[in-house]
């Protein structure tokens, strides 16, 4: 079963319905993380989640403004960047268009 953690917000309340086990951290609590075996590793937190939106948020500031109607490929662009984790060579020429001087012609 996947579990899912996430702060009290009511949103999240459907999660057990569709077979995800919710773990929660109470931010009204003043509770940010929690280790609940007491290894010393807090396994129950938001921190990646948040982050995450913080980093969509920076990504889509510059551009003042986004439609609606385009908000999902700004989304794709931003999600696409945040997988790729490394700035190679190959990604670099993949994002220029330029094809890639490693492969043989065909």
């Amino acid at each position: 079963m996947v579990t899912v953690n996430t702060d009290e917000w009511r949103g999240y309340a459907g999660l057990p319905g569709i077979g995800r086990r919710r773990v929660t951290v109470c931010h009204a609590e003043r509770e940010w993380a929690r280790d609940d075996d007491g290894d010393g590793v807090r396994e129950v937190h938001v921190n990646t989640l948040e982050g995450l939106w913080t980093g969509m948020r920076n990504f889509l500031r510059p551009f003042r403004g986004v439609s609606k109607v385009y908000l999902y490929q700004y989304v794709a662009m931003f999600e696409w960047g945040y997988n790729v984790k490394r700035a190679t060579t190959r990604f670099v020429r993949a994002l220029l268009g330029v094809e890639d001087a490693t492969r043989c012609p065909t």
